[in-house]
């Protein structure tokens, strides 16, 4: 399998900056993101793998809450291909040949061969990598590993503000090859797309704009937004739990806005579900551009408070 090389630029006005402020910091791996010392999350940029399977790369883990503790899940025993934060699907297609399978890691890896870490905002921080989907199912002449798609994904992170913190990530794909389409899994749930594996407690909580939300086997028509709250310290061993969440956001400008969701209480991941069951192609000239925005709080988020989130970020052009 071919490994592409990380190269890392890092803009002056990054270099720079002061100790206040979300701070990024390259690791042999990938990068970390961190405020005031306390680490917030880590891109996984350099491939990994379990035992030599279900390589990986391209993706944020682990993620922590407000707390400190770890949210976010890689390699869990019920599905080792989840992967933190991560976006993939079943299908992926060149013309009529099928490539693989990213959801599952499967004669498919998202190489990173960039990482940058660029200007941003004042006190927030952020990084843009660049990423080509490679398959041994697609392969030049000489044998080589051909790049089907190109995935720029900038990740930037807010500071902790009135108990929460703001997460951005924003993904664009495009095609380097003609005809290539991307699907969900092919059955009536048509999952894929982004998807927090989130370490989920017992009393994990789903709420919308209507309220309360059940999960179902298949995808529910809920909203542009989904608070997913629980007890997520007890998640994490310790006895005496506070509640706290995460809340997915869906930019407006997403094709087929609003998304159905598929949700889980347990063992499995959470998914604004693009496109679904039937693949769209992907362009080669202007990228499809895929926008999500994370709000990790302490205690529980009222939907008015959500709302007033969700208005400011549908507001960003």
């Amino acid at each position: 399998m071919v490994i592409g090389i990380l190269f890392c630029r890092i803009t002056a006005s990054a270099e720079d900056s002061s100790s206040r402020g979300v701070q990024v910091t390259k690791h042999a791996e990938g990068f970390e993101f961190s405020d005031g010392g306390k680490p917030i999350l880590f891109y996984q940029a350099k491939p990994k793998s379990l035992d030599g399977k279900f390589e990986r790369s391209g993706y944020v883990h682990p993620l922590r809450n407000l707390d400190g503790n770890v949210i976010s899940e890689d390699f869990p025993a019920d599905h080792l291909h989840h992967r933190g934060i991560f976006w993939a699907w079943h299908q992926l297609y060149v013309g009529d040949t099928q490539i693989g399978d990213p959801w599952i890691c499967r004669n498919f890896l998202s190489r990173v061969d960039d990482v940058a870490i660029v200007e941003s905002r004042v006190n927030t921080a952020a990084i843009l990598a660049t990423a080509h989907w490679v398959s041994p199912d697609w392969l030049d002449e000489a044998g080589a590993q051909k790049p089907i798609v190109r995935e720029e994904t900038r990740i930037e992170v807010w500071p902790e503000q009135e108990n929460s913190r703001t997460i951005d990530i924003r993904i664009k794909l495009a095609a380097l090859e003609p005809e290539v389409r991307i699907g969900g899994s092919d059955d009536v749930k048509g999952y894929g797309g982004f998807s927090p594996r989130l370490r989920l407690p017992k009393d994990i909580h789903f709420t919308a704009e209507a309220g309360e939300v059940e999960p179902q086997k298949t995808a529910v028509n809920a909203s542009p937004w989904m608070d997913i709250s629980g007890t997520f310290d007890e998640a994490n061993g310790n006895r005496k739990g506070s509640t706290s969440g995460v809340t997915i956001l869906c930019h407006p400008s997403l094709p087929g806005f609003p998304q159905m969701w598929i949700l889980r209480k347990a063992r499995s991941m959470q998914n604004p579900v693009y496109p679904g069951r039937t693949p769209v192609k992907l362009p080669t000239k202007e990228p499809l551009e895929l926008r999500y925005r994370l709000v990790v709080h302490r205690g529980s988020a009222s939907k008015e408070q959500i709302s007033s989130w969700f208005e400011t970020y549908a507001a960003e052009k």
